[in-house]
């Protein structure tokens, strides 16, 4: 009984920092959304150019795919960092990363300002993310994993509902936007209390204690055996950030523009819908895949996914009560993928690689979501500012992963590959 309580305590402490860390992650994504078109409609003002949500989406574009690149290399280089030092270190540098950086939007006065230090902090970012679920599963006992993989994707959510609640109080607009941008700096702090009270991973240890010849963990995920679950991974991740980044994010500049300046509001409750949904989404999604095979539960995901985006994008052309019940159920099938991901991805790779493993194929799904994200704002050039047309045409995406996820392997009830 006496050896039971500290263990305890380390599964608790270690599932808090990975859960506040992606938390804050997702409140630092949760802002651009909120204050990105008010922040390009203010850079236009600027320099007297007609106000015009073509410029938006074109710049929005951008903006996203850089964040989308900067966290697939930051997955790829926090994950190198975490099979190298250890998972708590190199979260912890991940978090002030993305911290500082978001918190420096405040200072931006071009368009190109806001695509850089989005792509800085994205480095963080995309390093938090493998890095918490590297720590969380290799600590957590295999029963427990699939609760764990949904509560960590819900927990990107809760950031993203808390600064959508912050734009109901404080309007997010042309005039005040660049305060809310502040706020992404205050995670730096957990950084402090990551390194004073979280255990590292024994697993990681007894990985690196073991080894008998040089870690080369990118070297070693690029050849086979592991290779072909490097790139499946890659593609399965893909699918999910194509939909989300390409078409889901811009879900509160659509509300936005469909409600008007008299509703500045709008957006938050979009973005508050969507993240409520995703966090129903994940938990009730990691539940309900106790029950079937991953391969299932992915192909499940994709088919709900496209209907519910088909019928928002293609049947809504007004804000409303409609619109908001229907972003919350689009927020829930989509976002369920990062509940279901955090559970599949460690079981491909072993303990010596995972962080790597993991973090490369998710975030190399990043890039290929950022040229989701440059032909979103393609195709709102194509149709003059409309988002419905445009986030129609990018969710077709989950067609993809219906056939695709035939061809993974099946991991259910296995234990975790040493």
């Amino acid at each position: 009984m006496a050896n039971t309580e500290p263990d305890k305590k380390k599964l608790y402490a270690v599932l808090l920092a990975a859960v506040l860390g992606w938390m804050f992650d997702g409140m630092e994504m949760g802002i651009f959304p909120l204050i990105a078109r008010p922040a390009l409609l203010e850079m236009q003002q600027a320099k007297n150019l007609p106000l015009t949500d073509a410029f938006v989406g074109q710049w929005m574009g951008y903006a996203t795919a850089a964040f989308l690149i900067g966290a697939a290399l930051g997955g790829v280089a926090f994950g190198w960092l975490g099979d190298k030092i250890g998972r708590v270190r190199a979260m912890a540098a991940s978090i002030l990363c993305y911290s500082l950086f978001t918190g420096l939007i405040y200072f931006s006065s071009e368009p190109w300002h806001l695509c850089v230090f989005r792509f800085i902090a994205a480095l963080g970012m995309g390093g938090e993310w493998s890095l918490g679920v590297a720590l969380v599963m290799e600590v957590w006992p295999e029963k427990h994993r699939p609760l764990m993989a949904g509560v960590i994707g819900a927990a990107a959510n809760v950031g993203f509902a808390l600064i959508a609640i912050l734009g109901m109080f404080f309007k997010v607009t042309i005039d005040s936007w660049r305060w809310v941008a502040l706020v992404g700096a205050a995670p730096a702090a957990l950084t402090f209390v990551l390194r004073l009270f979280v255990p590292e991973s024994e697993k990681w240890h007894a990985s690196v204690k073991s080894s008998t010849k040089p870690s080369r963990p990118l070297a070693e995920i690029f050849s086979p055996p592991l290779l072909k679950w490097t790139l499946m991974a890659t593609l399965l991740s893909s699918v999910a950030l194509i939909g989300t980044w390409g078409s889901v994010q811009w879900l509160p500049l659509w509300a936005d523009k469909m409600a008007g300046a008299a509703n500045p509001t709008a957006k938050a409750y979009t973005q508050a819908a969507s993240a409520i949904g995703a966090i129903v989404g994940c938990l009730a999604g990691a539940w309900i895949g106790g029950f079937f095979s991953r391969r299932v539960m992915y192909f499940m995901l994709c088919l709900g996914s496209l209907l519910t985006c088909g019928w928002l994008f293609r049947g809504i052309d007004s804000y409303g009560p409609m619109f908001l019940v229907l972003t919350f159920v689009v927020g829930g099938f989509t976002a369920t993928f990062y509940g279901w991901l955090p559970l599949y991805l460690p079981e491909l790779f072993p303990t010596r690689v995972r962080a790597t493993g993991q973090g490369l194929s998710f975030n190399a799904g990043r890039i290929l979501a950022a040229v989701g994200a440059l032909q979103m704002g393609v195709l709102m050039q194509t149709f003059d500012g409309s988002y419905a047309k445009a986030g129609a045409i990018i969710t077709l995406v989950y067609i993809v992963g219906l056939v695709i996820v035939w061809f993974a392997p099946e991991t259910k009830g296995k234990p975790l590959p040493e």
